[in-house]
């Protein structure tokens, strides 16, 4: 059982595209439970888990992934790697295969030189979909998502690094930053509510932050994160408002090669936002 016991990194390779996925099985106190993150949503429990010998298998239910059945997961361990099927919305399985989580334990490195991300425009930045519209654009120099399209990625890739982001949106408008391509930041107008896994500052789907410190819409925030392994810090408008390690991807992960350095990514397909300073650190 031990073998099995855990966090992975795992793909679920569709004809479509992958579906990066992250799961965690431990024994609490003798007792094996489990968390799961998909494509998409959150950290979620895996209610249905059995293990035999090097052999996993585990259900849940959907939560946006928009299947009526349960996912459903058959996988075998050899040593740090594992492999098997998934059925997530058809009959037919897909084949999964993927890592070990890495511990990514380290301390801080020396601050190299900042990198403004938006001072070349959109060169810098790709778009993550090509079917979907791009409604991003340069005004004046601030970094503009007008309408729901694509998310857009940066064309440089950063493994630890401290951000700085200044930024607005309209009310009722939802985006995000993804660390690293694969931990998000969590952009929302909901000024004035409780804090929750979802809400302003949120590493999504895992930790609330301490307080709601976000402005109301229409007014620009200033966040600094820093990302050094797993371990996060967050200050929104002056408030630390979250200071913990992130457990694995969040829904919307580019991958879930957590070992590697990854993009800055931003979030257009839930709705309008504008970047007027992205500045990033390099932590080496």
């Amino acid at each position: 059982m031990s073998s099995v016991l855990g966090a992975w990194d795992v793909t679920v390779h569709r004809p479509s595209g992958p579906f990066p996925s992250w799961f965690e099985i431990s024994n609490d106190l003798g007792e094996i439970v489990g968390r799961y993150v998909g494509i998409w949503g959150s950290s979620r429990p895996i209610p249905s888990i059995v293990i035999d010998g090097n052999r996993l298998s585990f259900a849940l239910p959907p939560q946006y992934e928009g299947c009526k059945s349960d996912l459903r997961f058959e996988l075998t361990i050899e040593g740090d790697y594992i492999s098997g099927q998934a059925w997530i919305w058809e009959d037919e399985p897909y084949p999964v295969s993927g890592t070990r989580a890495p511990a990514m334990d380290r301390a801080a490195g020396t601050p190299g030189e900042p990198i403004d991300l938006i001072a070349a425009g959109l060169e810098g930045f790709t778009a993550r979909w090509t079917d979907m519209a791009f409604n991003w654009s340069m005004e004046n120099g601030i970094l503009v998502n007008s309408a729901k399209g694509t998310d857009i990625v940066s064309i440089q890739k950063f493994t630890d690094f401290r951000l700085e982001a200044e930024y607005t949106y309209p009310e009722k408008s939802n985006s995000g930053i993804y660390l690293r391509g694969r931990y998000e930041f969590q952009i929302l107008d909901d000024f004035g509510s409780e804090p929750s896994v979802g809400s302003s500052a949120a590493i999504y789907g895992f930790f609330a932050p301490n307080r709601n410190a976000i402005h109301p819409a229409e007014e620009w925030n200033h966040a600094v994160i820093e990302l050094i392994g797993r371990k996060v810090t967050v200050e929104l408008n002056g408030h630390l408002v979250v200071e913990d390690t992130i457990p694995g991807i969040t829904g919307g992960a580019l991958d879930s090669n957590e070992g590697e350095p990854g993009p800055i990514l931003l979030q257009g397909d839930h709705g309008p936002v504008s970047f007027r300073k992205l500045l990033l650190t390099p932590l080496s």
